[in-house]
């Protein structure tokens, strides 16, 4: 009976900590990679924090990256009005279809956004991906709400 509890109480602390785990880390380099192809996070998350490091060395202008999230569908659509967009951010201004971005930056720097989930829907199809030019093929993942 004691490790049923011992078991119960362990499973409990860790949905809890799972419930408020409300912040990622994603780090970039320079081989035009994310070190995460999926973010998993909770439906509970009032608010969400993703934190862009480029753990490469190649400054902003020949190989900057950036955190974009946006549904699935618009993820084309929003890379080409990006590139139109142009340097340094490479990310059309007030665009209703981007529900979160950091700002582009180079080798060795980090950036973070906060952004409200309470608009999101859990069935939802999500995606982030990076806006600098060309990079959106390879430097993408799912954004998963559960």
């Amino acid at each position: 009976m004691l490790s049923l509890l011992s078991i119960l109480i362990t499973l409990g602390y860790s949905n809890l900590a799972v419930a408020q785990d409300c912040s990622q880390i994603v780090e970039s380099n320079d081989a035009m990679q994310f070190d995460l192809k999926e973010m998993r996070v909770s439906a509970d998350c009032k608010n969400m924090t993703v934190t862009l490091k480029h753990v490469g060395n190649l400054p902003q202008q020949f190989m900057g990256h950036n955190w974009v999230l946006s549904n699935t569908a618009d993820m084309m659509p929003l890379s080409g009005a990006s590139m139109q967009a142009g340097a340094p951010n490479y990310l059309p201004e007030g665009d209703s279809r981007i529900i979160a971005a950091t700002d582009m930056i180079g080798g060795g720097q980090e950036t973070s956004v906060t952004f409200d989930m309470s608009s999101l829907d859990p069935s939802g199809d999500y995606s982030y991906f990076c806006t600098f030019p060309g990079h959106y093929a390879i430097m993408k993942g799912k954004f998963i709400i559960e």
